[in-house]
């Protein structure tokens, strides 16, 4: 893989290899995403779950959710990719959760991105400060038990209640804090120091629900991280670093959610992640040890960090869920050329490529400069004032007229 690596780098071929996977993905149809119904419960308009492998809500009128399941049955792993949290599916992403028993969250965004005004995860955890979150729609209490924040990443435990039943759940919640949007960690060892407190919580076993990975759009830093995992998953197994195949594990990802991994860094840095990894599977045991390191995790989080893991906004929790507009853009067209779908559903060959980020982008700055050009309103002009006005305009309009009568004799 070093050497394969090496080659591809030499020669600058990353975006020809993206372009390969792109053109041999496949797509399937996603036919309940694009319901009148389900339009607000979508983040972007171009990133949809495929109907086949949706996760479905169990106790609630609409089963549907932004989230994928995606089941890696030779590493024995499964994960739930899903869009970050809109302020009306708060309530739907926690019964998610409780319904899949899942036990781990890891979340790989901010809720207000360096550069950008636009939020891309509704807060739906409690803050050290208030503590505790309800969700009366979906009948669920979230409580904080613990934080422990380090410079580019923070651990939580939460506590999920169930309001119907009075069952209480411990979720662990780990939040990646400096990860930009389209693009990729500082390091692969900030990366993997990250990934395996993850993986020493046992959070992604199989004797647990699915993990739950999201980002903004559930498809780009979510792709990665379950990329990375997989593939060092399957090297533990064989033992051969050489027996592991990137391309193709993530050409069998992208079937159960599209458009994983949203740009060639990103599959540049899969392979980089993937490779350090390896030092720690064929047993250096030194390594682990270096990663946290090389990753500063003991030193203070910046302000911007900071500020990013605990923003003001948050999930309204009186509402019930519909009730508000979820998505960002106003009613128009799919911002996707490749929108439409076969009436069957057999899995025809996917059209989503790097354009895709050129549209969330877009979508992005449409949205601001929306909210740019919205003109001042005019002050409303109250009954009295309406009044006032009449009379003068009538008083006025008399004098000129006895004027003209006087002018006429």
């Amino acid at each position: 893989m070093d050497q394969q690596f090496e080659d591809i780098d030499s020669e600058g071929r990353w975006q020809k290899l993206y372009l390969d996977i792109r053109n041999q993905s496949h797509e399937c149809a996603y036919k309940v995403a694009k319901h009148p119904e389900n339009r607000n419960r979508n983040r972007y308009r171009d990133v949809s779950p495929f109907d086949h492998s949706r996760v479905k809500l169990e106790n609630t009128e609409n089963d549907y959710i932004n989230a994928s399941l995606v089941l890696m049955e030779e590493a024995q792993r499964s994960y739930i990719l899903t869009q970050g949290p809109l302020r009306n599916t708060c309530g739907h992403f926690w019964l998610m959760i409780w319904e899949q028993k899942s036990k781990a969250i890891i979340m790989l965004n901010r809720v207000i991105e360096k550069g950008s005004s636009q939020e891309k995860c509704a807060q739906y955890w409690p803050t050290s400060e208030e503590r505790e979150m309800a969700f009366r729609d979906t009948r669920f209490v979230v409580t904080l038990l613990s934080e422990d924040t380090k410079s580019y990443y923070t651990t939580r435990v939460l506590e999920l209640q169930n309001i119907n039943t009075g069952e209480k759940r411990e979720i662990f919640h780990f939040h990646y804090t400096t990860w930009p949007d389209f693009g990729v960690p500082e390091s692969p060892a900030s990366f993997l120091n990250f990934l395996f407190k993850v993986r020493e919580s046992r959070a992604l076993g199989a004797d647990h629900g699915p993990a739950v990975v999201h980002c903004s759009a559930g498809i780009g830093r979510s792709g990665t991280f379950s990329l990375v995992d997989t593939s060092l998953v399957l090297m533990d197994k064989s033992k051969d670093s050489s027996s592991v195949d990137i391309k193709s594990i993530l050409l069998n990802m992208r079937r159960y959610r599209m458009g994983l991994i949203q740009t060639p860094d990103q599959l540049r840095f899969s392979y980089m992640a993937v490779i350090e990894g390896a030092k720690c599977i064929m047993g250096d045991s030194s390594v682990q040890n270096r990663w946290r390191e090389l990753s500063r995790e003991d030193q203070e989080p910046s302000p911007e960090s900071r500020l990013s893991a605990q923003p003001p906004a948050k999930c309204p929790t009186e509402r019930v869920n519909g009730s508000q507009r979820g998505g960002q853009l106003e009613d128009g067209e799919d911002y996707r050329q490749d929108a439409k779908v076969p009436a069957q559903s057999p899995c025809k060959e996917q059209e989503l490529d790097s354009s895709t980020t050129h549209k969330r982008r877009r979508e992005d700055s449409i949205s601001k400069s929306e909210t740019a050009k919205t003109p001042q309103s005019k002050p409303r002009t109250n009954e009295s004032e309406k009044k006032r006005k009449r009379q003068v305009s009538s008083t006025t309009l008399s004098k000129s007229m006895n004027k003209r009568h006087e002018a006429g004799n």
